[in-house]
C-alpha cells in the first residue's frame, strides 16, 4: 500500500475536537502520518498532544516548528514529552521560518539560519539519544545539556522543511528526512537530486532520508470553486517576501509580478486573479478522486516516496477536510 499522510493547517475555525476526529479518522483510513503546522494563533505541539489521545498508531508530526523561537533544550524536552505520549509515535519537523516572522512577531533575531538549524539537529539528537551535550557550533553552544532518563528509548525522526538548495542540502546532510512545500512538480526531481547527493557526500546512505512533501489537493466536483480556493492559497503566500522569491525562482516571475505584498498571508483578490492555471497545476490538484490519485502517482514516481496531502477546502472547511482525506484513502 502506497504511504499518504495527512497535514492539517492548525485553522481557528478548526477546534482542537475537530482536529482528534480529523486524526482519528486518518487513522481508521490507513494514513500513515498526520503533519501539524504552525504560524500563528495555537502551538502545534498542544494539538498534537490532543490527537495522540484520540488515536493509537498514526505517525503525528510538526510540520514545522520553528527553531528560532526555541532553544535547542526545550525542543528536544517538548519532543521527549510528545514521544512519551504518543507512544513513540512523534516526529520533530524543524524549520527556519522567515524574517518578518521570526523579528516582527517574535522579537528575536534572524541570524545565520543555515548554521543555527545544523546546531539545533546536531544538539537535540544528541539530547533524544540520551547523551549529555556539549557542543560549540557557529550559531549556538551549549554545555552539558542533557534530558536525564526522560530521553526517548526509540529513535525520534528529525525532518527539516526545505525549499531552496541550501536548505535542501541541509537537510540530506544531518536529517532523518526532508519535508517539502509548494515545490513545484517540475523542480521536484532536481530538489530530490539535491537532498540525495548531499546525503551522499556526508558519507550517507541516501534511501536514510526519507523524501515527504506536501501536496496541494481538493477533491471536488466544483472545479472552478476548487481552482479559486487554490489560486487564493498560493496568492496569500505569494503575498509574503520569503515565498514571493521563492516561487519567483521556481519559475513563476510572471505571476508573481501581479501578486499584492501583504504582512499575513492575505490573498487580495487581485493577486489571486494573477496565479495562472500553469502555476495551479504544477503546486496543486483539483478534481475528482481519480485525478487527485493520478496525480500523487505521478508525483510518487518523482521520488516523492512520502506525500503528504493538504487538502485545499472547498466550502465548509471541516466537511472539505472529511471528504479529500475520505476520497483519497490508502
Amino acid at each position: 500500500m502506497p504511504f499518504l499522510g495527512l497535514r492539517l493547517g492548525n485553522e481557528p475555525e478548526l477546534s482542537a475536537a475537530d482536529n482528534q476526529s480529523l486524526a482519528a479518522l486518518a487513522e481508521e483510513l490507513g494514513y500513515g502520518e498526520v503533519w501539524m503546522t504552525e504560524g500563528s494563533g495555537r502551538d502545534s505541539l498542544t494539538q498534537l498532544t490532543a490527537m495522540a489521545t484520540a488515536t493509537k498508531q498514526i505517525g503525528l508530526a510538526t510540520g514545522i516548528l520553528p527553531m528560532f523561537s526555541r532553544t535547542p533544550l526545550i525542543t528536544a524536552m517538548s519532543a521527549a514529552g510528545l514521544a512519551a505520549v504518543s507512544g513513540d509515535r512523534f516526529i520533530l519537523g524543524l524549520g527556519v521560518g522567515n524574517p518578518p516572522a521570526v523579528e516582527e512577531g517574535h522579537g528575536v533575531p534572524y541570524k545565520q539560519p543555515l548554521e543555527h538549524l545544523r546546531d539545533m539537529v546536531r544538539i537535540i539528537r544528541g539530547l533524544l539519544q540520551g547523551e549529555e551535550v556539549t557542543h560549540d557550533g557557529k550559531a549556538i553552544k551549549v554545555m552539558g545539556a542533557s534530558l536525564g532518563v526522560a530521553a526517548p528509548k526509540s529513535k525520534l525522526p528529525i525532518y527539516v522543511a526545505a525549499l531552496r538548495p541550501r536548505m535542501l542540502q541541509l537537510a540530506g546532510e544531518v536529517a532523518d528526512g526532508v519535508l517539502l512545500s509548494w515545490t513545484a512538480a517540475s523542480y521536484l526531481e532536481q530538489a530530490i537530486g539535491i537532498v540525495r547527493d548531499a546525503a551522499a557526500k556526508a558519507g550517507r546512505d541516501p534511501d536514510d532520508v526519507a523524501i515527504s512533501g506536501y501536496v496541494r489537493i481538493a477533491v471536488t466536483d466544483d472545479l472552478a470553486a476548487g481552482q479559486a480556493s487554490l489560486q487564493r492559497q498560493i496568492a496569500g503566500y505569494a503575498s509574503g517576501a520569503h515565498y514571493r522569491a521563492f516561487f519567483e525562482n521556481s519559475g513563476f516571475s510572471q505571476e508573481m509580478g501581479g501578486v499584492i505584498p501583504a504582512k499575513r498571508h492575505e490573498a487580495d483578490p487581485t493577486s489571486a486573479a494573477a496565479i495562472s492555471q500553469r502555476m495551479q497545476h504544477e503546486l496543486g490538484v483539483v478534481g475528482t478522486a481519480e485525478a487527485c490519485n493520478a496525480r500523487l502517482d505521478e508525483l510518487r514516481q518523482m521520488g516523492l516516496t512520502k506525500p503528504v496531502i493538504a487538502p485545499v477546502p472547498v466550502g465548509d472547511l471541516k466537511t472539505s477536510y472529511e471528504r479529500t482525506v475520505r476520497a483519497l484513502a490508502p
